[in-house]
């Protein structure tokens, strides 16, 4: 299993920093490996990702979510993937974010890019990315306020 833990400070509001991270679909405009989201239901996500030029897709659902704290996820088939992104008020107008993010490599060229960092390097890159987005924006370009209690 690959983990990786990488926080970013924005400088904006915690709320617009959540609010952000909540437009899944949108996710394709800062993380790169990333080709589309689609939002199934409140709880229910469809991926296509490309890594390496390989290309995956995969279903998720979101085991927890609590408006200006954290959203959490987990895989449900077709790749082995869980993480959680935290937001941490610093100030009124600045948020730190952070993802962690466990994958489990498959075949070759993924498990020798997990030894290379792979899995490290694109999510700090994909969290500069998110920096650059939302702070270029100045605001979230949408919003879902809901709560998904953790269950069990």
């Amino acid at each position: 299993m690959s983990t990786a833990t990488k926080s970013v400070d924005v400088h904006v509001p915690i709320t617009t920093a959540y609010n952000q991270w909540t437009q899944f679909e949108e996710f394709p405009k800062f993380m790169d490996d990333v080709e589309s989201v689609h939002q199934l239901d409140d709880r229910h996500l469809h991926w296509k990702i490309k890594i390496a030029g390989v290309e995956r897709e995969f279903d998720a659902e979101i085991t927890e979510q609590h408006p200006d704290e954290r959203i959490a996820w987990r895989s449900t088939g077709g790749v082995d993937q869980a993480g959680v992104v935290t937001f941490h008020k610093l100030d009124a107008e600045n948020t730190r974010v952070t993802l962690q993010l466990d994958m489990e490599p498959e075949g070759m060229l993924e498990k020798a890019g997990e030894k290379a960092g792979m899995v490290s390097s694109a999510a700090e890159r994909d969290m500069e990315n998110f920096k650059q987005f939302i702070e270029s924006r100045g605001l979230e370009s949408g919003a879902w306020r809901g709560d998904v209690p953790r269950e069990g």
